[in-house]
């Protein structure tokens, strides 16, 4: 439904996407994750026809958005950033106008325009004045909008921003339902988002794409190779404990985290080296750590695998002093190398 390949665009001496790739198949709710300043409205901006890339190709439905940009945004449904609503226009007034410029038949203009306003109900308000409407409500309009030509792909570039708590997960809510009549490229920077709403993600960072894939794929395959530990040692010292746990076979290093609720219980964070299955390594580390702490009387409160997040993944990947290479994520997501 979309590829990207290799979008570059400078402002002067400012290189704002620095080859950015990806693909997104038919059904797809994408999330487009990179911090702010990452890129993110760039790239929507190049793929939406808004402005042109100094270098590299968007690809809509078979057409260049570049070189076939009529034909590439007749299938697209754009919400931008700020939300340009006409605000002395009522709800169905305006899309009633909008549905005519995006070239819908004038048999089916009010069939669509019904469509688009039971769809982010809206019935309440079609007669009311956009401008008078609440942000989450104006929000909805924009989403109207974005589908009221009935699209193939949706663009939607920080839908949530702004909003209170409650729209925010209306909103979510909403993208869930249109995703299943139609391919949704979801740009945020709000990682819980993500991982209630898409099913794969791409992440940019300093205007190039760095990871992409499932979002299962991408949590198993960055998981740690760490057990975190807490314990009561009773009359043992900190350092008795840590040189304990340190001298476990497998296990590389363990770091103190933090005391717990009273002087005698410890929680570590334990290393462990799996240089190959790291899975079995762990299970493995976790086993023989508890029986050393079994041997040496302590008692153990919690000995569990740290689990990787995409919060987690995100963060290591756009943290770095440097922009991180990129990574493909599951041979069978269809995606492509991102740069």
């Amino acid at each position: 439904m979309l590829s990207v390949r290799e979008l570059r665009k400078r402002y002067g001496d400012l290189v704002a996407l620095d080859g950015v790739s990806f693909d997104v198949e038919k059904g797809d709710i994408l999330g487009f994750l990179g911090q702010n300043g990452a890129g993110k409205s760039t790239t929507m901006k190049i793929v939406t026809g808004f402005t042109p890339p100094t270098s590299g190709t968007a690809i809509v439905d078979g057409f260049d958005v570049t070189k076939q940009s009529l034909e590439a945004r007749a299938r697209i449904g754009y919400l931008p950033e700020q939300t340009p609503l006409y605000t002395d226009m009522r709800v169905r007034e305006y899309l009633d106008f909008r549905a005519r410029l995006k070239g819908v038949q004038r048999r089916d203009v009010k069939k669509r325009v019904d469509y688009a306003i039971e769809k982010l109900k809206l019935v309440d308000r079609a007669r009311q004045i956009i401008g008078t409407l609440s942000k989450g409500y104006k929000q909805r309009v924009g989403i109207a909008d974005a589908i009221v030509g009935d699209p193939k792909l949706l663009i939607l570039d920080e839908p949530t921003i702004g909003l209170d708590p409650n729209q925010v997960r209306e909103v979510r809510q909403l993208i869930k339902e249109l995703g299943e009549q139609h391919t949704i490229v979801f740009s945020t920077h709000i990682l819980n988002e993500v991982e209630l709403v898409c099913s794969k993600v791409v992440i940019i960072d300093r205007g190039r794409s760095v990871l992409q894939g499932t979002i299962k794929n991408i949590v198993e395959q960055h998981q740690g190779n760490t057990l975190r530990c807490s314990l009561r040692a009773k009359e043992a010292t900190l350092d008795e404990v840590q040189s304990a746990l340190a001298q476990v076979a497998g296990v590389k290093s363990a770091r103190e985290l933090a005391e717990g609720s009273g002087s005698e219980i410890v929680q570590f964070m334990i290393e462990v080296d799996a240089e190959t299955d790291r899975e079995a390594a762990v299970r493995a580390a976790a086993e023989r750590v508890a029986a050393r702490v079994l041997e040496k009387g302590w008692a153990i409160r919690e000995l569990v695998p740290e689990r990787t997040t995409l919060e987690n993944v995100f963060v290591n990947l756009t943290m770095r002093e440097t922009p991180a290479a990129p990574q493909l994520v599951g041979a069978g997501d269809g995606a492509q190398g991102g740069n």
